[in-house]
């Protein structure tokens, strides 16, 4: 599960951004109390999050920060900054601009892990994993590198026997450290790749334009499950099945409904309508978070759905029990709702017009707004709590 994420210099952020999946403490947590999972580490994690924002104001690239981050776990070339990616107005003041991204997790094993890497032009400037049992226990470094003045990497700390190796002719020339170390067996930096590689899924639509053969399997294995139907069935009480088309399963697949006489209608799901084509791709990944306990973020679901259906959504997550997490960015006001959510759960991310960069922040960062506040959709639409175009 994720824990919190750190990110710095990606497109439109120039500043350091906090998102943070824990739940608060005190009394608030009785509300709701299936908003969060409760672990054995000391960690209650919220199951869900809704980013709030303007059209422009960074949504997508909060999320394709995490895209960029995973997909540097799935390449073994070289690591270095893409320009596109830097923040403008940081890529013209400095020579060699530095993007930090750190992630904190709860993986498989139960251990906490902390992974950071900072790149730039030059390719990884500094890189680290450490792992702790609780919360508020200290954290065991496994490794951390540093590359000095003569663009050779330094070992700051670190135990694993593996690090030697790993560090051993590295000249930056393929993939990050941590995946070096895994290649190595060690079972730290395994989990860190594993987690990053399945368990997040930032922002990641299926379609029939899959570009593996294995995603296009794990997707059919999801919807031939009788658990998918269920899901699927939320757009559309009427659908009773599905006849699954394996080589087209997102435009050819069959939708089956009964009608109140008990009669059967079967149409291509290509041929259906916008929300319930949608929608069939995002309850792959709805069933994801909740049966294989995946870390899903999902850039406007609900683009095409109607309130009511994105609120039963949520619901359906919150109501399971399981440890995955479902994060969805959205332009929908009516998730401005604290009897649905907790402070923390809402964020919003907005663009200052004077220098076009972007800003994430929760509604529990304005001690202001109470729960029994009935005005939130009132404040954002004003431009109190930012995210508005027309702040």
């Amino acid at each position: 599960m994720l824990i919190r994420y750190i990110f710095d210099n990606f497109c439109s952020f120039n500043e350091e951004c906090e998102f943070s999946l824990e739940a608060p403490g005190g009394k608030v947590k009785k509300r709701f109390p299936d908003n969060y999972t409760t672990t054995e580490t000391g960690y209650d994690l919220l199951k869900t999050a809704v980013i709030v924002g303007e059209n422009a104001g960074g949504k997508s690239n909060f999320i394709n920060g995490l895209k960029y981050l995973k997909s540097l776990f799935d390449s073994n070339m070289k690591v270095q900054s893409v320009n596109s990616y830097i923040n403008a107005d940081t890529l013209t003041e400095c020579r060699n601009p530095k993007q930090k991204f750190n992630v904190v997790f709860l993986a498989e094993n139960n251990y906490i892990y902390e992974y950071e890497t900072i790149v730039d032009v030059k390719g990884i400037y500094s890189e680290k994993l450490i792992r702790s049992g609780k919360r508020k226990s200290a954290g065991h470094v496994i490794f951390d590198i540093l590359r000095n003045e003569e663009d050779v990497y330094i070992l700051q700390k670190g135990t694993a026997k593996e690090v030697t190796a790993a560090l051993k002719n590295s000249n930056n020339s393929n993939g990050l450290f941590v995946v070096k170390l895994a290649l190595l067996g060690n079972k730290d930096a395994s989990a860190t790749v594993e987690w990053m590689l399945n368990v997040l899924y930032p922002g990641n639509i299926p379609s029939d334009n899959i570009d593996s053969i294995v995603k296009q399997e794990q997707d059919l294995a999801i919807i031939k499950d009788p658990r998918y139907v269920e899901i699927f069935k939320m757009v559309d009480y009427s659908i009773c099945g599905i006849e699954v088309d394996e080589e087209k399963p997102y435009s050819k697949t069959l939708i089956v409904r009964k009608n109140a006489q008990g009669k059967m209608f079967k149409r291509e799901l290509s041929q259906d309508s916008t929300g319930v084509r949608e929608f069939f791709a995002w309850a792959v990944q709805i069933f994801r978070v909740v049966y294989e306990n995946k870390v899903v973020f999902a850039d406007e679901m609900d683009r095409v759905l109607n309130p009511i259906l994105s609120d039963r959504v949520i619901a359906y997550i919150n109501g399971m029990e399981h440890r995955g997490q479902f994060v969805f960015s959205t332009h929908n006001v009516l998730h401005l709702n604290l009897k649905t959510y907790m402070k923390e759960q809402i964020y919003f991310i907005t663009k200052s017009k004077d220098n076009l960069t972007s800003e994430l922040y929760s509604l529990a960062d304005f001690p202001e707004v109470r729960y029994e506040n009935t005005k939130i959709y009132e404040f954002y639409m004003k431009g109190i709590l930012g995210g508005t175009a027309f702040e």
